[in-house]
């Protein structure tokens, strides 16, 4: 099972974008990207990878996590790269780097989701999505980007039939620095955020 299910974790220079005032850019892409990591390192059954365009993010994981070096892509052409890329798997879901104090309930109700489903959803509030699952190898139809505006709309649009796309419970990204009073102050995790943002 374990080769089976990998959740990939998506490092983009864009994250940087929600950098607060006041706080170092890098620092703080290397925090974010760093907390979505280990959510996911944590999780029972499943195996993680980071697929980055950005260099040295091999400091931030756990030794025998696959390290994927991708161009520096948006939009359709980043999911297709970084599904492309995993090394391996059944299963897999790319969570974009941005969202560091994701409840990991939500990434396995993905899983449960492509138990009658190609592809699954997880949306992002203002639009978008914080993490899409798939069966592999990602299927040709299935075309839409973390940012798209309603990406479920569009995978349904596109889809070979109306129960090929499914969607979970929504969560919050980080990309911009408004949206940084979106952390769940009472939530485990994201230490590194909330450390840099506390300082």
């Amino acid at each position: 099972m374990t080769e089976e299910r990998l959740v990939a974790v998506v490092v983009t220079p864009s994250i940087a974008e929600a950098t607060p005032p006041g706080v170092d850019a890098a620092a703080f892409l290397t925090a974010v990207a760093e907390d979505t990591y280990e959510l996911v390192a944590g999780l029972d059954f499943v195996s993680p990878v980071l697929v980055t365009s950005v260099p040295g993010m091999e400091e931030i994981v756990w030794p025998g996590t696959p390290v994927v070096e991708i161009p520096d892509l948006s939009g359709e052409a980043l999911v297709r790269a970084a599904f492309a890329a995993l090394p391996y798997g059944g299963q897999a879901v790319l969570l974009s780097g941005d969202a560091p104090d994701l409840p990991p309930l939500l990434i396995g109700k993905l899983f449960r989701q492509l138990g009658r489903a190609q592809v699954a959803v997880c949306p992002a509030a203002d639009g978008g999505a914080v993490a899409i699952a798939a069966h592999l190898p990602y299927p040709d139809w299935a075309g839409t980007g973390f940012d798209d505006h309603d990406p479920v709309k569009a995978l349904r649009a596109a889809a070979p039939g109306p129960r090929t796309v499914a969607t979970g419970p929504g969560w919050h990204r980080l990309r911009t620095p408004d949206d940084i009073a979106r952390l769940d102050p009472g939530l485990e995790g994201w230490d590194n955020t909330r450390a840099l943002l506390s300082a």
